[in-house]
């Protein structure tokens, strides 16, 4: 017979490489060498022989023919596989194992292929994964007949049958899992479990010499084939990622790389695929190629090229010659999704060396044109392409069902990009398998669909997840109804069987060595199963069948099966995110896998177009806006608007207009934010959204803003929440309906609703919220009022995706499967609820997306869920979803402090989302009066108001826990229940969690003190002022009148009335503040009710402050003068409004000018309006504080001039002064009058209408003492007059006013005396008599009469009976004030202005009050009037007060000073506030016998002095803090140690670190007493020695002895010293390191706290599989079943997997403003000190965690812009180091030169910091914002932030001129700039950043 050449030197003609296309080639540099081995088969007598050059292989006849590979073979043959084929042959003689390692692809697989089909060798083949097992290489067990026994595996079949075991992926399998091979290998020896050993050829012979096989066979001793070899394929690790090879193992195999092909045997081959192709254009790719697979490239990071999969495309090529070869080169390797910057960049600079971008010459596919099947040929069809202007026909193969090219679906809706898309996913579908990779929701689901309905395929959607194993993609284990182990194939496998298209969704999720299994089944379609089944590729199965001469049934029997030719994978994958170690999953080797195709987002006008035709009834222009604002986000370079982007999907916006083609009235604003998560976004985050939605002009609307009422109701069988109506269910199992209590307040009925509107929609439903605002009530009771069942589930970390689905068990030895919930409520109907889903593994709740977006899913017992009722007909596995199926999701929101899993980032898409909140304080205090009737209305609103704020702070990132609902609930529940608990008490079962954080508990103290909650206090903290005895009361005299009768005496007073003249209105603007309202009685009992601060600037005066009654609500009013402004504040109420009219009330009288304005509130009709009067100018303004409407009234007839200008040397008493008598206002009339003049101007604003009347004397004051009757005083003789008029002044006044003079007579003593009298000038006088209960008890009479309370300088208070109503003599009784005042107590360094009366005497506020309900005269004094020495003992100092409150109870008889604290600052304008008032406080009646102060500095106050009052709110106080008696409540029994306290001491050191509990001997113990440890007594200071502490109690504390706490605070501060001793530091320093280190602590830990739990949070342990101890692994029960060991699974900690990329750590440089401006202005506010706060912060919070996170500090200054405080690798490591820092911050500051380089040291910042490789970049500008001064445009520094998209830059602006450091924020990208105007703010806001980004887990 002659020899048969196979390998041919020359010629590459098309029909010789044909075969070419099955196999991956990889280019390779090289010599071609001229002298070439050939192979030759040559047959002899003796066999045949094959030859490789000199290297000879005498073959064997096969016993099992069928394992021999076939139509591997290349003809003709590379020289270098030939070379190959030479070596594997050499090895293969020496009885070697060969292993073949290189890059990845096929091309290994394919040579140890080629050479076992040359040799015609079996072939056992195992691909290798993560989940291979001992078992699955040796042997497994399986029962039949209830009997367990061992097949054999792949490794000893091959030993014992002489079969070639090829293993590849070694890389992939655990450790110490292919270390059981080693003896095979290396001396083809091996025990195994069914007690038979392998022994070597060599040896057993020897045996079989000596002892015949019949022995052997019963020693269980089996013959190792001396042909067994092993071939081993795997990847270099640690370049690629994997586990390296065990030494011992590594050993025992011969390598050879396989590196790439030479480049001509490339070039050859690809020439003879691509005729058609240009030969430069394949040259030039195939260069392209080889370069991206050079040591140069991988250096850099970049992915190698998958040279393996060029003929594809050159293969599309050939059929598209027109086709652009960068478009195709970009299906192989997509550079612009999974490369950074740089990568792109290089990749895109070789495209343009070989001259192959993109060029007009080249076309783009367009659209499909059509698709016809092909007559004689089965499932292939012809698709006609348009290319450019071209249309171009191929043949593709096609699915088993019709082709649906030209009907249209109502789910999909065609545009241009997605017709390219189609175009181009048919030129793949021709050669290769697809991946599709697209963000969340933008369509690729949808386009598989369509893809497949065109080609008539049927598809098998396969959703992959993290755990995922190979078993679960290929087969999986089952029992038998008797009870026997079987095989079920997966429906991957089935789906290769029957031609389908796998859609596999999730190939980012799935591990990258689970996914390699499918790596031979892609490249070869071939496939080998568990059971030993083999896939085969069609041509190939064709020609084993014809070889053989057998049947399909034959083939079957030997578990032989061909691979549909119709079978296609289209994979379905998120974007890899560019940098991140875990999220970075498209590498070297799933490139070669497939071709990629890019899903972009659509276009405007595409999206607009896909709306409008799935949703015709959508608003338009609702539409068009939406889509402006979404892509302003994704086209924004800004990474926070981005990835809100990523939230507003198509899908989502598809659910929103939806939603507005339904609910025409749905706001826009609510839609987006609700899409968005809003509630939850970070606050950069959210005040970004805010921001972009502004400028995109989609704002809250009014009723939005307000909240509207929802109601429910039921009504014949029609639910109607609101304005959505639904029938009502009837179920059949209404057992499953939810019935829980629920309060319906406004605020959950709304989110109801909104649930409502989507479930209508039939949408599947999110709620997200914090825990315990309701989500699980809300959404029983929802389920409830709709009358559906449901199915509950509960996730936790530890839950599996077979746990979701279905449930083993064993039963009579049979697996059993029950249906979960998930399958129950599939089945009949039923609402799923799915609770706590963030604590489930994302990868694990993902299987619920293909259940929600295709209706399909697959079950471990082989069922499947399907949508489709006709594709279930006669199939007894399928379960057809039920049309009133719903899932309802509950989960905690994403991020700290909860820590779950982020299911809203995962799968928020395809749910309807929807925030669940804490109720409103309305809504919540409403459902709170439902839990306790009974409870207080008082105590409601304090815990209302108490924990919105505590809520609040958690938002902010002040505290981490953030208080809920569930929480104020059970303790309204507690007080109902037991009532005489006490408040105080109650509270504590919430915040008792806290007491051991010293920090936090404080804040929350101060928060609860704050609302009024006296938590802390005890019954006994009564700090009431001391009462002291008010001297008797006396007859002072009479007041006579002359009588009217008398026609002399009689005096007229002529009336003249005219029409007021209103000029304007002027608009002014309205601002609003929050008031930051402070109960006072937290621990205290005192007068002072509640105080805070109006926000005035430094040089304002507060001038004038006044209250008007409403029903429920009091309004107070300030005004003040420099400038004039209004703030005005409703009592209750949360906010203060505020009204600038400087422009208004300019300085039109020149610049000594001081106005003083007074403020008389208006009432009903005229709410929120007040009149404003300025003494000087007369100026009288009319202001509605609604609209901010300013009118300006005139009296016509009377022109009012400006006063005249003064000027230095004018006697300012000489000025006139108009005055405003404002008793009545409330009826809307005031008094106007001018001091020493002679008429009255009666102004009634209601009526527009103005009255004068003409007066005979020049008139001192005006009091009104009632309507129609009025007191006067003349000016120079304090003679009183009574002016008596009509109740309603009318247009006729003539003879109506008569004045009547009052003659003050003195009381006759007896013995014809009289006493000396002076006539009184009251300082004010009551409009309200006293009652008679109330005139009797001040009188010590019983008497009723009419009555006046007046006061005087000279009394407490003075009583006019009969006055004003009787004309008989009046009776005037009055307290006369002590003789001599108390001067002695007054500090001689008091204020010059404020130590007593003003120099002249003379103040324009009387400061005086009546209080005729409680019988009270209350007058602000100062402390000079005071019997301070009466008050306070002489050892306590007195305070420092703006004055006190004199209070005079004409009922108790009594008089008491309450001391008002001083205002922290005062306007510098002494003089002006001095002429004010002699105290530094305003005072004016507030509510029912209230008294409100205001200081000078702003800060307002509210006081109760009425007794009844004090009385009724201390009971009130009291029952608060709880029954705290003393008296024994049960009996107690309560050890104590037994031991006393002797002398502190540090105590002896345990070597052993043992843990001690008491024992007065060990340092470091706990529960002790003496020595230095934790949780004990009497010790000189803490120290942790890592043990759990025993606390001793609380009393045995209290009770060591005082000299012994002396002695342990002694010792504790010579350790102290110490301390610093070893850190060369003095005292002193460490007073001022404390002083920076105190102010931000609370910032620090809460940090710190943040960080502690994401990094608990990244160790948290993980399931070890495949273990012999731990909990039984459900996956594994069958396994168990047959008697295998390593079923169990068990916690443990995940190393990370070799050659995967480490993970880096963020990166932050903070670039702090040290110029001389800090240090300029520090004095004024603070800002350098707060500067070096910030940096003490950073310092301090970050220290211990480099690791995870690499700082340094640099400073700027007119010095330079990069100043170093703080290297990253130097980072300081104590106190004293820290303090350096900041000791040189403030050096720079004070001695640098002045100049900005804030421009530059940020432009230096972001471009440093970039070079240093990290997970993140961020910089921290630091500025005082004074850039305009130093010529620098906010325009320029906004770029100079933004330069790099890979940085988050944040700048911080401290101090400003002007507005410039708004107008610098206006300009920047929202979220990214701050502005402190008050420098205390900056750690916060730092605080904000780092929880916001900078903390974000990875």
């Amino acid at each position: 017979m002659q020899p048969r050449l196979l390998f041919v030197q020359r010629g590459a003609g098309g029909s010789a490489l044909w075969r070419l296309r099955n196999i991956v080639l990889r280019p390779l540099s090289g010599a071609w060498c001229p002298s070439l081995p050939r192979v030759r088969r040559v047959a002899t007598a003796a066999g045949d022989t094959v030859s490789i050059g000199d290297v000879h292989f005498k073959l064997k006849q096969p016993t099992n023919p069928e394992l021999v590979p076939m139509k591997h073979m290349l003809e003709p043959l590379p020289q270098s596989l030939v070379q190959h084929l030479r070596w594997i042959m050499q090895k293969d003689l020496l009885g070697q194992d060969v292993f073949l390692i290189g890059p990845p692809g096929p091309l290994r697989r394919s040579i140890a292929m080629q050479y076992l089909e040359l040799t015609k060798r079996e072939v056992e083949y195992m691909a290798l994964s993560r989940d291979t097992t001992e078992t699955d290489l040796k042997q497994r067990r399986e029962i039949r007949a209830g009997t367990a026994f061992y097949v054999d595996q792949c490794a000893v079949r091959a030993a014992t049958k002489g079969r070639v075991l090829v293993l590849e992926g070694l890389e992939k399998a655990e450790r110490n899992v292919l270390p059981v091979l080693n003896n095979l290998l290396e001396n083809r020896e091996m025990q195994l479990e069914d007690g038979r050993f392998l022994m070597s050829a060599e040896r057993y012979d020897k045996l079989l010499k000596e002892h015949t096989k019949e022995e052997l066979d019963m020693w269980k001793i089996v013959r190792v084939s001396e042909d067994f070899r092993v071939i081993a394929l795997g990847l270099p690790v640690p370049r690629y990622p994997g586990n390296p090879l065990d030494p011992p193992l590594r050993s025992r195999f011969q390598a050879r790389d396989v590196y790439c092909l030479p480049f001509r045997d490339q070039l050859t081959a690809l020439y003879a695929i691509g005729p058609n192709v240009p030969t430069e254009r394949i040259s030039q790719m195939l260069s392209f190629a080889t370069t991206l697979c050079t040591q140069e490239s991988t250096t850099l990071g970049l992915p190698e090229f998958p040279v393996d999969n060029l003929p594809a495309v050159i293969k599309i090529m050939d059929a598209f010659p027109m086709m652009s070869a960068q478009l195709l080169l970009h299906r192989l390797y997509p550079h612009d999704l999974m490369l950074g910057k740089e990568g792109r960049t290089g990749v895109e600079d070789v495209l343009k060396t070989f001259d192959l971008l993109s060029s007009a010459s080249s076309s783009l596919p367009k659209e499909v044109k059509g698709i016809k099947e092909t007559s004689g040929e089965t499932s292939q069809a012809e698709a006609i392409i348009q290319i450019g202007d071209k249309e171009v026909a191929i043949k593709i193969p096609t699915g088993t069902k019709p082709l649906k090219f030209h009907t249209t679906s109502s789910n999909f809706t065609r545009t241009p990009s997605h017709d390219r898309l189609l175009a181009e996913m048919m030129q793949s579908h021709l050669v290769k398998d697809m991946c599709l990779i697209g963000g969340k929701g933008c369509g690729k689901t949808v386009i598989a669909k369509e893809f497949a309905d065109m080609l008539g395929y049927s598809i098998e959607p396969i959703t992959l997840y993290q755990d995922m194993t190979a078993r679960d993609l290929l087969q999986q284990r089952y029992t038998l109804p008797n009870g026997d182990t079987a095989w079920r194939p997966a429906p991957l496998v089935t789906a290769a069987l029957d031609g389908k298209l796998v859609v596999l969704d999730g190939i980012h999720r799935v591990n990258p060595g689970t996914l390699a299994i499918l790596q031979r089944l892609i490249h070869d379609r071939e496939l080998t199963l568990y059971d030993g089944t083999r896939l085969l590729r069609a041509d190939r199965y064709q020609d084993l069948k014809k070889e053989l001469n057998l049947a399909d049934d034959d083939l079957q029997q030997r578990l032989i099966y061909p691979v549909h030719p119709s079978f296609r994978i289209l994979a379905l994958a998120e974007p890899p995110v560019v940098g991140s170690s875990t999220q970075q999953w498209l590498g070297s080797e799933l490139l070669t896998m497939f071709l990629f195709h890019s899903v972009r987002p659509l276009s405007m006008k595409e999206e607009m177009d896909v709306i409008t035709k799935m949703i015709p009834h959508v608003p338009k222009d609702a539409v068009s806006q939406l889509l402006h604002f979404t892509h302003r986000l994704r086209q924004s370079s800004d990474p926070t608007a981005k990835s809100l982007a990523s939230s507003l999907s198509t899908r989502q916006l598809l659910r929103i207009c939806n939603r507005l083609a339904h609910y025409p009235d749905e706001s826009l604003f609510h839609a987006v934010n609700k899409a968005c998560l809003s509630r939850f976004l970070p606050s950069l985050a959210r005040s970004a959204l805010q921001k972009n939605l502004k400028d995109s002009g989609i704002e809250a609307t009014d009723i939005e803003q307000q909240g509207t009422d929802v109601r429910c109701e039921i009504k014949s069988g029609i639910l109607t929440i609101g304005k959505v109506s639904v029938p009502l269910h009837n179920p059949e199992e209404k057992m499953k309906v939810p019935d829980v209590l629920f309060y319906e307040n406004t605020q959950h009925m709304q989110v109801m609703e909104d649930l409502l509107k989507d479930f209508v929609l039939g949408e599947h439903l999110l709620l997200i919220g914090n825990q315990g605002v309701g989500k699980n009530k809300i959404v029983d009771h929802f389920l409830h009022l709709l009358n559906r069942p449901r199915e509950y589930l509960q996730l936790h970390r530890d839950t599996t995706v077979q746990s979701l689905t279905l449930q083993p068990s064993v039963q009579h030895g049979v697996i059993m499967y029950e249906d979960s919930p998930l399958v129950k409520a599939v089945k009949n109907g039923h609402i799923l609820l799915i609770d706590e889903a963030d604590k489930a593994p994302t990868n694990v709740t993902c299987i619920l997306k293909t259940l929600v977006e295709s209706g399909e899913m697959i079950l471990s017992d082989g069922r499947r869920i399907v949508v489709d009722q006709a594709s279930a007909e006669g199939r007894p596995d399928v379960i057809v979803i039920h049309p009133d199926f719903r899932m309802m999701v509950l989960a905690n929101r994403p991020g700290f402090p909860f820590l779950g899993n982020d299911f809203f980032g995962a799968l928020g898409d395809i749910f309807s989302c929807s925030a669940v909140d804490n109720p409103k304080p309305q809504s919540e205090l409403a459902m709170l009066r439902q839990y306790g009737p009974d409870v207080p209305e008082a105590v409601l609103q304090k815990l209302v108001s108490a924990f919105g704020e505590l809520r609040n702070m958690a938002d902010q990132g002040i505290i981490t826990y953030p208080y809920s609902t569930r929480e104020v609930v059970n303790i309204v529940k507690h007080l109902q229940k037991f009532p005489t608990e006490g408040l105080a008490n109650v509270v504590r079962n919430v915040f008792d969690f806290d007491s051991y954080n010293g920090e936090l508990r404080e804040i929350l103290i101060n928060t609860l003190h704050k609302h009024g909650i006296p938590i802390g206090a005890k019954p006994t903290n009564v700090q009431l002022a001391k009462e002291l005895p008010l001297p008797e009361c006396k007859l002072f005299s009479h007041w006579t009148f002359n009588q009217p009768e008398k026609a002399n005496f009689k005096v007229l007073c002529p009336t003249e009335s005219r029409q007021t003249v209103i000029k304007g209105p002027a608009y002014v603007k309205v601002q609003g503040y929050a008031m930051e309202r402070h109960e006072s009685r937290g621990l205290h009992f005192t007068e002072e009710q509640a105080h805070w601060t109006i926000p005035l600037n430094e040089v304002d005066i507060v001038c004038d402050v006044a209250t008007v009654k409403g029903e429920t609500i009091d309004t107070i009013y300030v005004a003040t003068c420099n400038p004039v402004s209004l703030y005005a504040m409703n009592v209750p109420g949360n906010s203060i409004k505020y009204v600038d009219l400087y422009d208004v009330f300019p300085r039109n009288a020149g610049g000594v000018w001081q106005p003083f304005v007074r403020v008389a509130p208006l009432a009903s009709p005229l709410h929120d309006q007040v009149i404003l009067h300025e003494e000087q100018s007369n100026v009288i303004l009319l202001l509605n504080l609604t609209n901010g409407a300013v009118s300006r009234i005139i009296f016509s007839g009377k022109e009012q001039e400006p006063p005249k200008k003064p000027h230095w040397w004018s006697n300012r008493e000489d000025q006139v002064v108009y005055k405003m008598c404002r008793e009545f206002s409330h009826k809307n009339w005031l008094v106007f009058y001018e001091k020493l003049g002679n008429s009255l101007d009666v102004l009634d604003v209601l009526e527009g209408q103005a009255h004068s009347l003409s007066l005979p004397i020049n008139v001192q004051s005006v009091h009104l003492v009632a309507e129609d009757r009025w007191l006067l005083v003349e000016s120079k003789t304090n003679k009183k007059f009574l002016l008596t008029k009509p109740m309603y002044i009318g247009s006729d006044l003539s003879d109506a006013c008569e004045l009547h003079a009052i003659n003050e007579e003195p009381v006759h003593t007896g013995f014809g005396m009289t006493t000396a009298l002076e006539p009184l000038s009251p300082c004010t006088v009551s409009k309200e008599e006293l009652s008679s209960v109330n005139l009797s008890a001040a009188l010590g009479q019983k008497i009723a009469s009419p009555n006046r309370i007046l006061s005087d300088e000279n009394s407490y208070a003075t009583i006019v009976v009969g006055f004003p109503d009787l004309m008989s003599p009046n009776e005037v009784y009055t307290w006369k004030r002590r003789a001599e005042l108390d001067q002695t107590s007054a500090s001689p360094s008091s204020d010059k202005f404020f130590s007593g009366r003003n120099p002249s005497g003379k103040v324009k506020h009387t400061n005086c009050i009546t209080l005729t309900g409680i019988n009270q005269v209350i007058r602000a004094v100062a402390a000079t009037e005071v019997p301070l020495s009466e008050i306070y003992p002489q050892d306590v100092k007195a305070p420092v007060t703006a004055g006190f409150l004199e209070v005079t109870d004409l009922n108790t008889k009594k008089i008491k000073y309450i001391p008002i604290p001083r205002p922290r600052s005062v306007s510098p304008y002494t003089q002006w506030v001095s002429q004010i008032s002699d105290t530094e406080v305003l005072i004016a009646p507030v509510g029912a016998g209230g008294v409100v102060t205001v200081d000078l500095g702003g800060h307002v106050r509210l006081w109760e002095t009425g007794f009844d009052h004090l009385q009724r709110s201390l009971l009130e106080w009291r029952s608060m803090i709880g029954q705290q008696d003393g008296r024994p409540i049960q009996i107690t029994i309560q050890k104590d140690s037994g031991l006393d306290v002797t002398a502190p001491k540090h105590g002896r050191v345990d070597v052993q670190n043992a843990p001690h509990v008491g024992g007065n001997t060990w340092a470091g113990g706990t529960g002790g007493r003496d020595t230095a440890g934790l949780g004990g007594k009497g010790g000189p200071y803490r120290l942790d020695a890592g043990h759990k502490v025993h606390q001793v109690s609380q009393a045995e504390k209290d009770a060591v002895p005082e000299e012994v706490k002396r002695a342990a605070r002694e010792m504790g501060e010579k350790a102290f010293k110490e301390r610093l001793k070893e850190i060369h530091m003095s005292e002193y320093d460490a007073a001022t390191y404390e002083r920076f280190s105190g102010a931000v602590r609370r910032q620090v830990q809460s940090i710190r706290v943040i960080l502690d739990s994401l990094q608990a949070k990244g160790k948290e342990r993980q399931w070890l599989r495949h273990q012999s101890v731990g909990e039984l692994d459900d996956t594994k029960i069958i396994d168990g079943l047959a008697g295998e060991k390593a079923i169990y699974k068990r916690r443990g900690e995940m190393e990370p997997e070799l050659g995967s990329p480490q993970q880096k750590p963020k990166r932050l440089r903070l670039l702090v403003d040290v110029s001389g401006s800090m240090y300029r202005f520090n004095g004024l506010d603070g800002r350098l000190e707060r500067s070096m706060e910030a940096v003490c912060m950073v310092l301090e919070a970050f220290e211990n965690y480099e690791q995870k996170l690499k700082y340094d500090i640099v400073g700027h200054s007119g010095d330079g812009f990069n100043i170093e405080l703080v290297r990253s690798e130097k980072i300081p490591k104590n106190n004293k180091e820290r303090l350096q820092i900041i000791k040189t911050m403030h050096a720079h500051a004070q001695f640098c030169m002045s100049g900005d380089h804030t421009l530059e040291g940020t432009e230096h910042a972001i471009q440093e910091i970039v070079r240093e490789e990290a997970d993140e970049h961020f910089v921290i500008v630091l500025s005082d914002a004074n850039l305009e001064r130093y010529g620098i445009s906010s325009t320029r520094f906004a770029r100079a932030l933004t330069s790099n998209p890979q940085v988050n830059a944040f700048a911080i602006f401290i101090g400003s001129l002007g507005n410039q450091a708004e107008r610098l924020q206006q300009t920047l990208p929202a979220g990214r700039s701050f502005v402190a105007m008050d420098a205390k703010q900056i750690p916060q806001i730092l605080q904000q950043i780092f929880t916001s980004t900078l903390l974000s887990a990875d």
